[in-house]
């Protein structure tokens, strides 16, 4: 099954860090990376579009209701939720004051598929 994972994290939490901790946290994106997982960093600007009643409202800000920045996110193919878990625990977002938010993928398109 793959997991859409969405790493939040504050840049101000990252540059608290000693040096060593960012090579041993960046270490573990390593490992996850050679997992076969896609990863991606993210600016932090965000729109929001809803269309509830047909017409488009543009926004900024998140629909979440945290103030810590979606930072990136992967793509994991795993046997489970517990192994995308392991993988995850290490990454400089789930270490440095951040979180993992983790979702089953439930479909995907074709030109999206592991391996790909």
């Amino acid at each position: 099954m793959q997991y859409l994972c969405l790493a939040y994290g504050d840049e101000k939490d990252w540059k608290a860090l000693s040096k060593e901790q960012q090579d041993e946290f960046l270490a573990q994106d390593e490992v996850v990376r050679n997992a076969g997982a896609r990863m991606g960093a993210v600016k932090t600007n965000v729109f929001l579009v809803t269309a509830w009643d047909g017409n488009p409202i543009v926004r900024e800000g998140s629909f979440g209701g945290s103030n810590v920045p979606l930072a990136g996110f992967s793509i994991i193919e795993a046997a489970d939720v517990n192994e995308v878990v392991r993988l995850v625990a290490g990454t400089p977002c789930a270490r440095a004051k951040g979180a993992i938010e983790i979702r089953p993928i439930l479909m995907m398109n074709s030109g999206w598929q592991s391996g790909s």
